[in-house]
């Protein structure tokens, strides 16, 4: 299968100068001049969660912030620099609103977001416990967000974008949701553009049987794919990081997380070569796992739209995941950016080819040119 997208690069310094090009200055409620470089597209909500840690139940207080994989992701890129934007439908309400405006603080480009009276603003509530992770209670059904459909791209600067971001969570909401997330796939060759797909899977939304086929089928049209290694053993069946790239031969960047373990990135390079590189995770202290999986793309999709080289994009998909592990936020805007260095003794393998164990990080910086050909 073909992945064709839009060059970011032509030599080494290429990558970093496309970034200049639309630097993302952002003016006055964090609209950038231009086109964005990267757009984001799917459903964020109101996140409420208790102001002390106890349960929901019995708190008497609640911070009332926003989320959403898609927009967590955007709010990330902006920090890192990149001109993103996020497009998607909220309500015309105060939750609504407060989406808006949070995402323009954070630097978002807000410009394509959609706002209706035909429905609400989804919400989620977060539930802290003493088990370095949180119990999560979603309220989406027949949100404003579960309307997006094909239609809704024609509004979008989709086809100046170098960069498509979505997930797995989007084409769960509404078949029209489902529909949009294909037509973008479809359609990224013809646009000139590349679509980064991350999987997602959330079993509150659906099952397995019907999940698992419809995740395999859109993330094999995808230039870039994110999985969890524990999400892929629930829908997909598979047991090692070999196995999802077994799935999903033809990917150009399939990245496979394994927890607190590593990051595996198979890319398969414009000129068949194949190329297999792990980076083991940042030791962390966990307070909340949620989010993580959002930061980690960021990371690694900054690093490559500024052309870094393998071990450099999971060493900052790592970084980023690191801060997220040890925060309550989705995401905070102004967190500010910290060094992304690999944790001392960890030491990044690559492998060219199948049975290869060269390693070259030089050449590898080389032949990543593009995000597809």
């Amino acid at each position: 299968m073909a992945h064709r997208g839009r060059d970011l690069m032509t030599d080494e310094q290429a990558g970093a100068q496309a970034l200049q090009d639309e630097p993302g200055n952002p003016v006055g409620s964090g609209v950038a001049q231009g086109d964005p470089q990267v757009v984001c597209f799917g459903e964020t909500m109101g996140m409420f969660t208790p102001t002390s840690t106890t349960s929901l139940d019995i708190a008497e207080g609640f911070h009332l912030g926003v989320g959403g994989a898609e927009s967590n992701v955007a709010a990330h890129l902006a920090e890192l620099g990149h001109h993103v934007a996020w497009a998607g439908n909220v309500g015309q309400d105060p939750i609504g609103t407060k989406v808006i405006s949070t995402l323009d603080c954070g630097g978002v480009d807000t410009r394509w977001v959609n706002r209706t009276t035909a429905s609400p603003t989804g919400l989620y509530l977060k539930e802290p416990d003493t088990g370095s992770g949180a119990h999560v209670f979603y309220y989406r059904a027949g949100s404003a967000a579960s309307e997006l459909g094909v239609a809704d791209v024609a509004g979008w600067p989709l086809q100046s974008a170098h960069l498509i971001h979505t997930s797995g969570i989007t084409p769960a909401l509404s078949p029209s949701c489902s529909a949009l997330v294909e037509h973008v796939l479809d359609h990224a060759a013809e646009w000139g553009t590349s679509v980064s797909f991350d999987v997602n899977y959330r079993s509150k939304l659906w099952p397995v049987s019907v999940a698992g086929p419809r995740l395999r089928e859109l993330a094999a049209k995808a230039t870039v794919v994110l999985v969890g290694l524990d999400e892929a053993a629930t829908i997909w069946g598979c047991v090692t990081s070999g196995d999802v790239r077994a799935l999903l031969p033809d990917v150009p960047y399939l990245i496979v997380k394994d927890g607190a373990v590593d990051a595996t990135e198979y890319a398969l390079l414009p000129d068949g070569t194949r190329r297999t590189t792990v980076v083991p995770a940042r030791k962390v202290e966990v307070v909340e796992p949620v989010g993580a999986g959002d930061a980690f793309a960021a990371g690694y999709l900054s690093a490559l739209l500024n052309g870094e080289s393998s071990e450099v994009r999971l060493t900052h998909g790592h970084a980023l995941a690191a801060w997220a592990l040890g925060s309550r936020e989705d995401f905070r805007p102004g967190h500010g950016l910290f060094a992304a260095t690999p944790e001392a003794g960890a030491e990044p393998r690559t492998t060219v080819g199948i049975d290869s164990d060269t390693h070259d990080s030089q050449s590898d910086r080389t032949d990543l040119r593009r995000l597809s050909a």
